[in-house]
Parts: C-alpha cells; structure tokens; sequence
C-alpha cells in the first residue's frame, strides 16, 4: 500500500462528504486506502460515511478523544508506507497527493511534507510555519515580524513574504495536510496525546527534525482548506485549550525555562493586544471588536493566574470556568515520552 488517508472526525457531516469525493475523484494513479477515524459524532456523520463510502475504513473512537488521540486510532490500521493526516474539511485539487507523494519518493532525505493550501477565496494559508520559540514569539507579540525580512532573520514566527510558490525546509506543517513516511510516524509513536487541541503538528514535526529527517514543502501540491479562516472565532473555553497546549509543547521541548518565557510573553502579548482593541472600541464599537477584546481580557486573567511548573506537574490551573475539554492525559500508549 502505497499511502494511508487518515481523516479525523467529529460531527462533520456537512463537509467530509467533499472531502472523500475529492480523494477519489483526484486519486488513481497510486495505491491508496482511507481511514476514517470519528471522534463519537452525534451528527450522523459516521453513518453517512458508512453508506455512501463503503470502501472507506471506519475506526469509531466512540468519544471525542480530540485531534492527536483520535488520529493515532486511525494511525494503528493504516499499511501505507506514507500516511496522509488530513482534515475533513479539506478539497483535493487537481491530482495533489499523487503530486505529493512523487514529490516524497524524489526526496528521502525528508521525513514529513507540507503542501499549498488556499482559503476558500483562493488566497495562500499559512499552514507552513517556522518552529515556535520564544523569540518568535516576542517578535509576533511586539508586531515586528518585519525584522525578520529586513534583518534576513528567521526571526518571525511566520515566513513573511513567502506565498508558498517555492520549495523550501519548513519548521512545521500544520495537521490539516501532513504527509509522513509511515516507518517514521510509527517509530515516533504518532501524535503526543497530552495535545488535546493545537501543537501536536508542530510536536511531531519537532521530533522528525530530532530524528534526523527534515520537513519539506511542495509547492505544486494544492488543497483547500474551508475552516482555516475561522480560528479567530473560537470560543474561549478552545482558546484556553490551545493555551495549555502552548505550555505543554514549550515544557516538553525547551524545559522548565521555556514554559517561564513563554508565559512571560504571552502575558505582554495578550495585554497589547487588549489595549489596542480596547482603544478601537471606544473609537468605533462593535460586537466583533468587543467579543476580541474580552477574549484578550480572559486571556489575561487566566494568564496571570497561572503557575507553568505547577500546570506542567500536577495540571493546576486557575479555576475560571474554562474548564479542560479532556481530561489530562499522559503520554499514552501511541506517544513517545
């Protein structure tokens, strides 16, 4: 089997219809098999799959086990000797992952690959990212990302200027299109599932690059990806989620130091962020900018709060009425320590 389709899903109905069709209409010059791994959908999704795509392998978690756990179920099953991590709301344009895999065969030097992805207006995604540090980071928290192309610095936590027109080593590719060779994602153990919600990519990313392998994109590759545009408008009890996340990569990978300078910035980042959109509102209100400015003052409050060495040892953490939407978990049977 030449490549395994894991897609995650949890109550997509509305979209992962499109996605499969996608697959099988762009997808016939290799060996390929698709794993669909549901995360307890109450939507009918499961069933919907189970009928209209029978060739589809269904893994049925039986509860939300959210984005890493419930890709490593499907992880367990897949045969191919690369295993594609996609989205359900995901397009496959124009034969895209027979373009990826060629494009993995001609380099073996690399361990995983990212691919173009568009908005649904056609505008380039930025799913392609250095790998996080504190100081890119601060940079993003001061707004000085310029530095980095004036300075010729990897500087900012984005590539700035870069629309994804050229091949290039990337930090990390975001879990909604990652190619991985399958030897290596099963050597790695598959997503760390202490990552409920947001940096399990750029984990395993970090830990290919560990392993001496590298993380390269393919321009010519090209999907749309529908829900990119949307993570402003998370509620805040998911951006607390991903906050916990934040800590638990920069504990895992830069120590007890990391998780401290990490707090430290985002604690002026998130008070920048809320002076400035406090300032916009009162010179021009609206529900959009008053619903930013009090995700930034909550930010703030739990922010402060917040003890890193404690969070990280024992998972205390303020009690402000966002509570985790998983239970802390530990390494787990799928994830390295």
């Amino acid at each position: 089997m030449k490549l395994s389709i894991v897609v995650i899903c949890w109550n997509d109905g509305r979209v992962i219809g499109q996605c499969l069709r996608s697959i099988y209409a762009e997808t016939s010059s290799i060996d390929f098999e698709v794993i669909v791994a549901d995360n307890g959908s109450t939507d009918g999704s499961a069933a919907c799959v189970r009928e209209h795509f029978p060739k589809v392998q269904l893994v049925e978690n039986g509860c939300n086990l959210g984005f890493g756990p419930g890709n490593n179920a499907g992880f367990h099953v897949a045969r191919g000797d690369y295993v594609l991590i996609l989205n359900p709301d995901t397009i496959i344009h124009d034969r895209a992952l027979e373009k990826l895999v060629a494009y993995a065969d001609c380099h073996l030097e690399a361990g995983a690959f990212g691919c173009r992805v568009l908005n649904l207006d056609g505008s380039f995604q930025r799913t392609a990212q250095p790998r996080p540090t504190a100081g890119r980071y601060l940079t993003a928290a001061l707004c000085v990302r310029w530095l980095s192309r004036l300075l010729g610095l990897n500087l900012s936590d984005t590539y700035d200027g870069w629309e994804g027109r050229t091949e290039r080593e990337i930090g990390f590719q975001a879990g909604c299109c990652l190619l991985v060779r399958g030897e290596l994602l099963r050597d790695l153990g598959g997503f760390d599932e202490r990552f409920f919600h947001q940096f399990e990519d750029a984990d395993l990313c970090h830990r290919i690059w560990n392993s001496g392998s590298s993380v390269l994109f393919c321009p010519a590759a090209e999907i749309t990806h529908i829900g990119g545009q949307n993570r402003g408008g998370y509620p805040i009890r998911v951006v607390i989620e991903t906050e916990r996340s934040k800590y638990r990569y920069f504990h895992k990978h830069y120590g007890k130091a990391g998780a401290l300078q990490i707090h430290r910035i985002s604690l002026l980042a998130y008070g920048l962020r809320a002076a400035g959109y406090g300032l916009l509102h009162c010179l021009r209100p609206s529900e959009a900018l008053a619903n930013r400015l009090a995700t930034y003052r909550a930010l703030i409050r739990w922010s402060r709060c917040l003890n890193p060495s404690r969070f990280i040892e024992t998972g205390e953490e303020p009690d402000l009425g966002f509570q985790s939407l998983a239970t802390a978990r530990s390494p787990g049977k799928f994830a390295p320590t």
